[in-house]
């Protein structure tokens, strides 16, 4: 019995010290990403045991005492390490929303706090879920298909006859990935007043760069032309991308004016694409070596290969009329460095470009797939805050 008791602490041990160290693998990013956005329970099962080697030590003696007091030690230790993510999130949360409001305009917006102890009590994807109406784009001889999630015409926050409209840009490495991804996360905003469109694009390496910036911006036209029958407003659009999708929204929305567009997220994405091939590697989590050959068809070397290189590069595409952007990052992405965003929100400091730069310390790549966890939370809520910055006209 004991021995088993020890061994789940130690589990548990393993697990927690994501919420610190960054996960080098892409196995072991799937034990971080549950370790940090389920922290809260892993807190609640390792004071479990900590309560459980307490009445042990109570009935025992001698050497089968020490074996509790080392559960209890170990147990203790996780329960610390667990509980950095929420406690983080919690303290970072109100700097957040300042940011947020002062980047954006949003201090005067009726809406939730950007942090609640109670949802971590909710299902991670739970929530009213919108009738979804798929639609199709065609695009050189493709359909794309669009996923629309209508506002819900009856939530709080909803201000306006026409919605705003988010316009969402999945990942996935450019070569994998679909518009249904974390289809929760659209969900939650369609629930809350805001409409949502999931954009698809062509994928590497049958195609490569610049048709998937080409396709955001036919499914941004096809949006904006079809805002009528889907009751939103034309002129208030968010485009939003997360990880590969971020490069290709960042860069659809700085090399040229986009119609409509009036605020950009980007979560955890790439803004510079020769910083990354000049970092790729064929052994790291991702083989980022194969997947930038098959998206941009080799290195920046060569006829007009740099030209393309830079439409690609959000950073190198920065000037002072850039759309107003938030930028979230996880620390402890190491599937996408976090770097990649800091560089970012530095071109955009330097040019005076409008933006809010959040940095998760606990988090790790995606970490909104939990909607109610650490990173869930700040992630919904200040994208939420730009929406309806961007629905009341603020900027």
């Amino acid at each position: 019995m004991q021995l088993t008791v020890l061994l789940l602490a130690v589990g548990l041990l393993a697990a927690a010290r994501y919420c610190v160290r960054p996960a080098k693998t892409y196995r072991t990013w799937w034990v971080a990403l549950i370790a940090t956005e389920l922290s809260y329970i892993g807190v609640l099962l390792s004071l479990g045991l900590v309560g459980w080697a307490v009445i042990k030590l109570s009935q025992v003696e001698g050497a089968t005492a020490w074996g509790w007091w080392v559960i209890a030690a170990v147990a203790l230790t996780t329960a610390g390490l667990f509980a950095r993510p929420t406690w983080s999130a919690w303290c970072l949360s109100r700097r957040v929303a300042a940011d947020v409001a002062q980047a954006f305009g949003a201090q005067t917006l009726p809406i939730e706090k950007l942090w609640s102890w109670c949802r971590l009590g909710y299902w991670p994807t739970g929530g009213v879920r919108a009738a979804v109406e798929t639609f199709s784009l065609t695009a050189d001889e493709l359909s794309l298909p669009i996923d629309f999630y209508p506002a819900n015409k009856t939530a709080a926050t909803a201000t306006s006859h026409r919605a705003v409209c988010v316009v969402v840009v999945h990942g996935g490495g450019w070569d994998s990935g679909d518009r249904t991804e974390l289809a929760s996360f659209n969900h939650w905003l369609a629930a809350r007043g805001v409409a949502v469109a999931a954009v698809s694009y062509r994928l590497a390496p049958t195609h490569r760069w610049p048709a998937q910036r080409d396709d955001v911006r036919a499914a941004i036209d096809w949006v904006r032309a079809n805002a009528p029958r889907l009751g939103i407003d034309a002129d208030r659009l968010v485009l939003l991308g997360r990880s590969a999708g971020a490069q290709i929204a960042t860069a659809s929305a700085y090399g040229q004016t986009l119609p409509g567009v009036r605020a950009v997220v980007a979560l955890y994405g790439c803004y510079d694409l020769e910083f990354v091939w000049s970092i790729r590697s064929a052994t790291d989590s991702l083989n980022s070596d194969k997947l930038l050959n098959q998206f941009m068809g080799g290195g920046p070397e060569g006829n007009g290969a740099a030209e393309v290189y830079r439409s690609g590069s959000a950073e190198k595409l920065v000037h002072a009329g850039v759309p107003p952007t938030l930028i979230i990052h996880g620390a402890l992405d190491e599937l996408v460095w976090c770097r990649h965003s800091e560089r970012l929100a530095a071109a955009l400091a330097r040019v005076g470009a409008r933006h809010a730069f959040v940095r998760l310390p606990w988090a790790t790549h995606a970490a909104e797939a939990n909607l109610q966890g650490p990173a869930g939370q700040l992630i919904t809520g200040t994208v939420l805050r730009v929406a309806l910055a961007t629905q009341a006209a603020i900027f």
